[in-house]
């Protein structure tokens, strides 16, 4: 009793930290370095922003599964140095992880952020082996906006295509509280990145579902005001059912839009068992293709 309710005073402390200054500067200052090792600043592409890091398990195994992820921040903010926290929650369970930068608006609307994001996963797919890492087991995740370049790479064909790839190459994908099905556009901050008032259809990761979209893990907060976890993850979850695909969905009532991401970082995991999940999702894909390959 009295270790849980320390426990929660230093969550309570630590949140409050996290208002009052830099949260992911914190929770980078409370990661451990011993159980990776990070190669930084690799170009993969011609842009000053088309820059990644990769996050090697300190024992990594030659064949580890590989985690792309990509960041939130409305499209518009956001750098790959902020989440040092997602690499090594990643690496300490034995999985690769690639952190990448992706144009921002004003530089760019939709259609160059998941160009870059294509480029980011084809770069991965064709190099990962250098970093220990197993290309044939390549997974996409993201937080946010950045679960929404996930979805549509996942999705839509067309964007992995411009790679040579195709989403079937992917093992899966994993949205944590990302947007899916968000038109008509009311934040005012994002109009402009899908061309309000004309926003296409056709930017909606929803409408791209199909039965050969790969397994998804969906996973949101229950009060997220920021991005709708009813309409997003559960019409997102919905939708893949209907079309035959795996899904796992999950909602937790502790964390918030922003803390759901914290929630991989050492300091905040009580608050939900995310990476917990993610690690578990990414083992049920693996065990699901062996047991295909031996039918």
């Amino acid at each position: 009793m009295i270790r849980a309710a320390l426990k929660w005073v230093f969550v309570g402390g630590l949140l409050g930290l996290l208002v009052g200054c830099s949260p992911l500067k914190v929770l980078n200052a409370l990661t451990p370095g011993s159980t990776f090792s990070r190669v930084a600043d690799i170009s993969y592409g011609s842009d000053p922003r088309n820059k990644l890091d990769v996050y090697t398990p300190t024992h990594a195994a030659d064949d580890a599964p590989v985690v792309v992820f990509f960041y939130g921040g409305s499209w518009n903010s956001g750098s790959r140095s902020d989440y040092r926290f997602v690499g090594e929650a990643l690496a300490s369970r034995g999985i690769v992880a690639v952190l990448a930068d992706y144009r921002l608006y004003p530089q760019v609307h939709y259609q160059g952020f998941l160009e870059d994001s294509a480029r980011a996963v084809g770069w991965t797919r064709e190099h990962i082996g250098q970093y220990g890492g197993d290309a044939s087991r390549l997974y996409v995740m993201g937080h946010s906006a950045g679960g929404y370049n996930a979805a549509m790479l996942a999705l839509d064909p067309k964007w992995l295509a411009s790679v040579g790839m195709k989403p079937s190459m992917l093992r899966g994908w994993i949205g944590l509280a990302g947007p899916y099905d968000f038109l008509p556009i009311e934040n005012p901050d994002v109009k402009p990145v899908f061309f309000f008032p004309n926003s296409p259809p056709d930017s909606q990761p929803i409408n791209h579902v199909s039965a050969a979209s790969p397994p998804a893990l969906l996973i949101a907060a229950t009060d997220d005001t920021l991005v709708n976890p009813q309409r997003n993850t559960g019409g997102m979850a919905r939708r893949l059912r209907e079309q035959g695909v795996s899904v796992r969905e999950l909602y937790f009532s502790k964390p918030g839009h922003a803390t759901l991401v914290a929630s991989l970082s050492r300091p905040m995991r009580s608050l939900a068992p995310v990476l917990d999940e993610v690690v578990s999702f990414i083992h049920a894909q693996d065990q699901a293709r062996v047991a295909a390959h031996d039918l």
